[in-house]
């Protein structure tokens, strides 16, 4: 911008480019503050949800340690486990300022019918609570996915606000300034070489007057 010619076209323009710049930070930085509120919420939701799958989680393993005391290991290995029947992954999508959040809810996971020579409560409950971490691991990485899309998203606009409020609008607030300095040094250059110009003309009849 340094190289600008000084005129007041020039100044116009600049200032019609700042204007654009300033609107733009406004709408970042909206922008920024509507990713942060969703950030939070879908956080809420996720660590929700976590505390949920943890406490399954903890209650599979107790089942899992009970199916193994009374099976051995080798017993709980060949035992059959849930499976998926007739899978349905529901899948659900919505935007905000570009960025696509997603739901997601998985059906048809069962533990179904046992065959086994030795069924036990202890085995069957131990599918059952698995067959229940496959159903909320589906949401919970959903939102986790939600989370990393919102922080990049948030992360790339914060980047772009300071940019503009940090670098680029003080860099054209100056460039203005010089050039409105500039246009006022040329304006008061101009009017005392237009003085100078008008009272040539008026000394030179004061000098034929003396003359005479």
């Amino acid at each position: 911008m340094s190289s600008i010619t000084p005129t007041r076209s020039a100044a116009l323009e600049l200032e019609e480019e700042r204007r654009a710049m300033r609107e733009g930070y406004r709408f970042l930085d909206e922008k920024r503050l509507l990713l942060a509120a969703e950030m939070l919420a879908e956080l809420r939701q996720y660590e929700q949800a976590m505390r949920v799958f943890n406490e399954s989680l903890g209650a599979a393993r107790a089942a899992l340690q009970a199916a193994v005391a009374r099976h051995g290991l080798d017993g709980v290995q060949v035992y059959p486990a849930a499976r998926l029947e007739k899978p349905d992954l529901r899948v659900g999508s919505r935007q905000l300022l570009g960025v696509r959040l997603f739901d997601a809810v998985l059906h048809g996971v069962t533990a179904g019918a046992a065959i086994a020579e030795q069924v036990s409560p202890e085995a069957e409950r131990c599918r059952n609570r698995f067959a229940e971490l496959a159903r909320q691991a589906a949401p919970l990485a959903a939102l986790s996915g939600n989370l990393e899309r919102l922080r990049y998203e948030y992360r790339r606009t914060e980047r772009r606000a300071r940019a503009l409020e940090e670098v680029l609008i003080p860099e054209i607030d100056g460039v203005i300034a010089d050039i409105e300095m500039r246009l006022e040094e040329l304006d008061q250059e101009e009017a005392i070489r237009t003085r100078g110009l008008s009272a040539r003309p008026a000394g030179k009849i004061r000098e034929k007057s003396d003359m005479l």
